[in-house]
């Protein structure tokens, strides 16, 4: 057998190899899009399913994140959730959600309230569990609760957050109601107004004809005075 012939039959033995390594990649590829797939999918249900009220659990934060830290999981999540890159049917929602959490939470004064009402469930809970309020997430005094102490947290936060939501929407209605009757009253001060003057005016339209009839009134009381005189002569 000929040098070239040697050559060629071990470069064709080679070649399977070259391809079983190049299939494996093309695998673990499509593997890895696969499982990249699924876990967008997963982040969205995650979001969906958390607390609207929260910021902190739709962003999946702690409460002590710094704004760099805010800013930092929404980038990743925005992107990792994007309708565009993203093709679950409710991403769209998913990512509205994302919006207005790091919305909330970039917002100062609302961040302070949110925070207010969580530190309140917070130390409700303390309170329950008869432990000093400033005792944190975790100190071993709070290990081995049943519920776990972070899912009591996120219930009685989520208690507190919706009587806080009925209190702000409670307190809207009243306002619009009032405005809604501050309205009503500057309405009826202009039609009170609107009316007076055309009062007025009808009143000034009919001076000459009452004039003329209260000149006629007297004239004729006159002259029957005259004629009772004559008479009584």
């Amino acid at each position: 057998m000929s040098a070239e012939a040697s050559s060629s039959k071990g470069g064709n033995a080679k070649r399977p190899a070259a391809a079983s390594s190049a299939g494996t990649d093309d695998i673990e590829k499509l593997l890895s899009r696969e499982a990249t797939a699924f876990q967008r999918e997963i982040e969205v249900e995650r979001i969906l399913k958390a607390f609207k009220l929260n910021p902190y659990e739709i962003l999946d934060l702690q409460q002590d994140a710094s704004a760099d830290d805010i800013k930092k999981k929404y980038r990743q999540l925005s992107l990792f959730i994007h309708p565009d890159k993203n093709p679950h049917a409710r991403a769209p929602d998913a990512f509205e959600l994302l919006k207005q959490a790091e919305s909330q939470l970039s917002d100062k004064p609302k961040r302070e309230e949110i925070d207010a009402v969580l530190n309140q469930a917070r130390i409700m809970l303390l309170k329950g569990l008869q432990l000093p309020t400033t005792t944190q997430a975790n100190d071993p005094k709070l290990k081995g609760l049943n519920p776990p102490w972070q899912q009591q947290f996120l219930a009685q936060a989520k208690e507190l957050l919706i009587e806080e939501e009925v209190r702000r929407r409670k307190a809207i209605k009243m306002n619009l109601a009032n405005e809604g009757l501050e309205a009503k009253k500057k309405e009826d001060e202009v039609s009170a107004k609107k009316r007076k003057a055309e009062d007025d005016a009808r009143w000034e339209d009919t001076r000459e004809q009452r004039v003329g009839n209260w000149r006629s009134f007297a004239q004729g009381k006159s002259k029957k005075k005259k004629q009772k005189v004559a008479i009584l002569g």
